[in-house]
């Protein structure tokens, strides 16, 4: 069987690390054109205390391939590319998961959970939700489906406090929030609030892609700058470019 070294060793050759700086946004990492937050973080939900992901993921790119790939169906291209963002994921919380509850002022994170699928009908058998509850052994036992989609009419992309809900009341635990992809960030934002309402502490996002397009502002002249090969050693909340990771 790989190991998660192993089965990583490929996307460190095209993960794109997101670093903070002049024209990248001070929430999710977004490229702004010299703004401090992205639209979507300025005028939308704010219930984060701390965001981190562990790459761009590069519209049309193999990042955002593979996480495009692995939740269509059962086949043997989607359980592949399944194992290999779960050690994607593993990997990287190996390395900074105390970055993230550093960043939130968390101790630690007691309880992770996933991000429900934006189809009530799939949500069950969205990989995810195997990727964090199983198939990545250090959060796997502190995984709980916390969240369910409420009956309420979010659009799609933009935040709504009421998105979720959750499915038991917390008493000050500090949560992780696991989801595979960022694009505005309403998902995530959503789930935040509900946890909050429900009585968590301090909520943080980890999510394995930032969704970027080249086309956008100067995006492609910013992407091709971000260093080569992805450094598994930094993670996006470290306080400068180029820091270690305590």
């Amino acid at each position: 069987m790989a190991t998660v070294a192993e089965l990583t060793a490929p996307y460190g050759n095209f993960l794109l690390g997101p670093r903070r700086g002049p024209g990248v946004c001070r929430t999710c990492f977004n490229l702004t054109d010299g703004y401090p937050r992205c639209y979507a973080c300025a005028h939308g939900g704010r219930w984060l205390d701390a965001v981190a992901p562990i790459s761009y993921s590069v519209a049309g790119e193999q990042l955002h391939h593979a996480l495009q790939a692995y939740k269509r169906g059962d086949t043997q291209t989607s359980r592949a590319f399944t194992v290999e963002l779960a050690a994607v994921l593993w990997r990287f919380l190996s390395g900074h998961e105390r970055c993230v509850a550093r960043a939130a002022n968390a101790p630690e994170f007691p309880l992770v959970t996933t991000v429900p699928s934006s189809d009530p009908a799939r949500d069950d058998e969205h990989p995810l939700h195997a990727i964090v509850g199983c198939l990545v052994k250090i959060t796997a036992g502190r995984h709980r489906r916390l969240l369910r989609r409420a009956a309420t009419d979010a659009r799609p992309h933009e935040f709504s406090a009421d998105r979720y809900e959750t499915t038991a009341p917390l008493d000050g635990e500090a949560v992780l929030v696991i989801d595979d992809t960022w694009t505005t960030g309403a998902n995530a934002q959503g789930a935040a609030a509900a946890l909050k309402r429900a009585g968590a502490g301090a909520v943080a996002a980890v999510v394995i892609g930032r969704h970027l397009n080249r086309s956008w502002g100067s995006n492609d002249r910013q992407i091709s700058g971000l260093q080569a090969p992805f450094d598994w050693d930094c993670c996006a909340l470290c306080s400068r470019r180029g820091a270690t990771c305590l």
